[in-house]
C-alpha cells in the first residue's frame, strides 16, 4: 500500500510537472510570436485606384489594444481598433490620389456614438474629394449604420437585418442575489442622481435615476436621428415611425423602401460594383487596403519641430496603484502612479509648449482622482491644458478633468455624474449560514470597525456598522463631496452651490453640459488639439502621443508578472459588474479608496 502511494502521488507529480512545462513552452511559443507581431510593419505596396476597406466589426478605443491574455482565457476574438488609427487612414485617403475610394463593411461594432462621431465626421470630409464611399453589411447594427449612413451607396444582404428600434437602458439589480447569500450592502452617499449604488440597495430604478437617464437617452437618440435625417433625406418623425415598427425583423425590402438603403445585393456583386466606380476592367484584380495598410503608407516627409502637442490618453476605470499590465489585461485602466509620472514629465519637458488629455472614463477612485487632478493643476500652472472627453468623462473623469483651460466634448459624450459614494457589503447573515463565526479582541472603540472575514469573491464586514460608524462614514463621505465640488467650482469659475445645483450625482450629454457650464465646446480631438496649438502660439509644431505604446511581448510579460491573471479570470468568468468591483476594491491601499467616483454604464 506505501509503495503503491508513492507511485500514485509519484505519478501525480509527473503530470502536474508535464502540465507546467507545457503550459510553459506554449507562453514562450506565444511570446515568441506576439514579438514577431512587435517589430516594425513593412509599408505597404500603394497603386493606382486602391479602396480603403474599413470594418465597423469590434471594439474601437481610443487606441488599438489587444486583450491578449483575457482572449486565451475566454476565446474571445474581439478585434480592437483604435479610433485614432481609423481618422488617420480616412485622411491619407482622402489626400493621396492613388486611393479612389473607401469601403465600409458592417458588423458587430462595440463603440460609444462619441467615438463614432468624429468618424462619421472625417467621412463627410472624404467626400468633398470626390471620391467615393460604399457601405455594405449582411446586418447594420444601429451603431453601424450611423457611420453607413455618410455612404453614397448603402447596399444590404438580400436576406440581410437592418436593426432600428431606438436606445433604451437595461438595469439588472442584485438587492434579491445579495439577500438570498445573506449579504446586506451598506451605502454611503452623496448626489441625488448617483444612481451606481441603486443596483445593490434596489429592485428598480428611482425616480431621480429615470428622469437623468431618459434625458440623456433622448438627447443621445436625437443627435443620431438628426444626423441620419441629414445624410439620407428622411424626416426625424419618419425615422421615429420605422424604429417604432421594430425593423430588425422586417423584410430587408421595407429598409429600401423607407430610404434606409439604397439597394440589396450580395457581398461579391458590391465588389463588382466597387470595380466599375473605381474604373478598374473586368479582368483585373481589385485592390482593397486595410486601414492597417494604409498607414504603414509613408504620408510624406516627416516633419520635424522642436515644438510639440502632447496628446496624453486615459480610458478605462481610475485606480491606485502603478500599471503592471492592467491596462491591457483587464480593459485600459488609469493608474494613479502612472498619470502623475506622465503629467509631471510632461509638465517638466520644455519641448512641449500644451497639452490635450484625452480622458474616457467613467470614474473610479476619489483619491487616485485626486492625485491626478492635482497633477493636471501643476501643469496647468505651466502650460496649457485642454480635455478632451470621450464617450465618458463622468465622475472620477469629470474630476480629472475639471482643471483644464478649456474642456471639449462630443455632444453624446456622457460627463458629469459630480458625487460620491461608498458600498460596503456586510455578511453577518451568509457567514451564519455557512457556519462562520468570528471571536477577537481590540484595544480601541472602533479598532474592529471594517473587520471582514477575507472570503474571495464574496468578502464583507463580520458585522454591521453601528449608528456611530454609520455617522463617521457619511459625514467622510460629505466630506469628499465637498471636496468634489470645490475642485469643480475652482477649475469652472463657478461657486460651489452653482456646482452642486448641476453636480448631485447628475449625468449629463455633452449637449446638455455646453448648456449648463461643466464643458466649453463641442467638438473631437483635433478639435482640441486645434485650441492647444491657438493658446500655445505655435506656427510650426509636431504632435506627440502618450503613454507610449507597448508592443505585444511587453505586454504579456507585463500581464503575467504583475498578477492580473486572477483578475483576468474574474471578468472572464463573473462578467463585467464583478470585474469592476474587483478592480476598484483591488486599489484600496488606503483609507480614502472607500468612497467612489464612478457613473454607472447603461445599455
Amino acid at each position: 500500500m506505501k509503495d503503491f502511494l508513492k507511485m500514485f502521488f509519484a505519478s501525480v507529480l509527473g503530470v502536474l510537472v508535464s502540465m507546467f512545462i507545457v503550459w510553459f513552452l506554449s507562453m514562450v511559443m506565444i511570446i515568441g510570436i506576439l514579438s514577431s507581431l512587435g517589430s516594425a510593419k513593412s509599408m505597404y505596396a500603394l497603386s493606382d485606384n486602391t479602396v480603403l476597406q474599413i470594418y465597423l466589426d469590434g471594439r474601437i478605443s481610443d487606441r488599438e489594444s489587444t486583450d491578449i491574455m483575457a482572449g486565451l482565457f475566454s476565446g474571445s476574438t474581439e478585434k480592437s481598433y483604435g479610433l485614432d488609427d481609423i481618422l488617420k487612414a480616412i485622411e491619407t485617403a482622402k489626400n493621396n490620389d492613388m486611393i479612389c475610394g473607401i469601403y465600409i463593411k458592417t458588423g458587430n461594432l462595440s463603440a460609444g456614438y462619441a467615438t463614432l462621431e468624429p468618424i462619421r465626421k472625417a467621412l463627410i470630409d472624404f467626400k468633398e474629394s470626390g471620391k467615393f464611399i460604399v457601405s455594405f453589411g449582411d446586418y447594420y447594427p444601429q451603431s453601424a449604420y450611423y457611420i453607413a449612413s455618410t455612404a453614397d451607396k448603402v447596399i444590404m444582404n438580400p436576406q440581410g437585418m437592418f436593426m432600428l428600434h431606438g436606445m433604451s437602458a437595461n438595469m439588472p439589480f442584485f438587492k434579491g442575489m445579495y439577500e438570498k447569500l445573506g449579504i446586506k450592502i451598506q451605502v454611503f452617499k452623496v448626489g441625488t442622481f448617483k444612481s451606481a449604488v441603486e443596483p445593490y440597495t434596489e429592485t428598480k430604478m428611482s425616480d431621480a435615476n429615470r428622469e437623468q437617464v431618459t434625458a440623456y437617452m433622448n438627447s443621445i437618440w436625437t443627435h443620431i436621428l438628426t444626423g441620419v435625417s441629414e445624410s439620407r433625406g428622411i424626416t426625424i418623425d419618419n425615422l421615429n415611425r420605422y424604429a417604432d415598427e421594430y425593423m430588425d425583423f422586417s423584410d430587408p425590402g421595407d429598409a429600401v423602401k423607407y430610404g434606409l438603403v439604397d439597394e440589396l445585393m450580395y457581398a461579391p456583386n458590391v465588389k463588382d460594383y466597387i470595380k466599375e466606380l473605381a474604373g478598374v476592367d473586368e479582368s483585373k484584380e481589385m485592390k482593397f487596403a486595410t486601414v492597417s495598410n494604409i498607414n504603414s503608407v509613408p504620408a510624406g516627409k516627416p516633419k520635424f519641430s522642436k515644438d510639440k502637442i502632447a496628446v496624453l490618453y486615459a480610458e478605462g476605470a481610475i485606480i491606485s496603484g502603478e500599471n503592471k499590465g492592467l491596462d491591457v489585461f483587464l480593459g485600459n485602466m488609469i493608474t494613479d502612479e502612472e498619470y502623475v509620472k506622465e503629467l509631471g514629465n510632461l509638465k517638466d519637458d520644455k519641448n512641449i509648449k500644451a497639452v490635450v488629455f484625452r480622458v474616457n472614463s467613467p470614474g473610479g477612485s476619489v483619491y487616485a482622482s485626486d492625485k491626478i487632478w492635482h497633477a493636471v493643476a501643476e501643469l496647468k500652472k505651466e502650460k496649457p491644458v485642454i480635455v478632451s472627453m470621450g464617450d465618458y468623462a463622468a465622475s472620477g473623469g469629470y474630476y480629472i478633468s475639471c482643471a483644464a483651460d478649456v474642456i471639449v466634448a462630443e455632444p453624446t459624450t456622457l460627463t458629469g455624474s459630480i458625487g460620491v459614494f461608498s458600498l460596503i457589503p456586510e455578511g453577518q447573515e451568509m457567514h451564519k449560514k455557512i457556519g462562520l463565526s468570528f471571536d477577537g479582541v481590540k484595544t480601541n472603540k472602533f479598532s474592529d470597525m471594517g473587520a471582514t472575514a477575507g472570503l474571495p469573491l464574496l468578502d464583507a464586514t463580520t458585522r454591521p456598522f453601528n449608528a456611530e460608524e454609520q455617522f463617521k462614514l457619511q459625514t467622510y463621505t460629505n466630506r469628499i463631496y465637498e471636496l468634489f465640488l470645490a475642485r469643480c467650482a475652482d477649475g469652472r469659475s463657478k461657486t460651489k452651490h452653482e456646482i452642486d445645483g448641476i453636480g448631485q450625482g447628475r449625468v449629463w450629454t455633452g449637449s446638455q453640459a455646453l448648456q449648463n457650464g461643466l464643458v466649453d465646446k463641442l467638438g473631437s480631438l483635433d478639435d482640441a488639439v486645434k485650441i492647444a496649438v491657438e493658446y500655445a502660439q505655435l506656427d510650426d509644431y509636431v504632435i506627440n502621443t502618450y503613454p507610449k505604446k507597448k508592443d505585444p511581448f511587453t505586454q504579456v510579460m507585463e500581464e503575467i508578472m504583475g498578477g492580473s491573471v486572477k483578475a483576468s479570470l474574474v471578468k472572464t468568468f463573473l462578467g463585467e459588474e464583478v470585474y469592476l468591483q474587483y478592480v476598484l476594491a483591488n486599489g484600496k491601499k488606503v483609507p480614502m479608496e472607500i468612497v467612489q467616483a464612478v457613473m454607472r454604464v447603461e445599455n
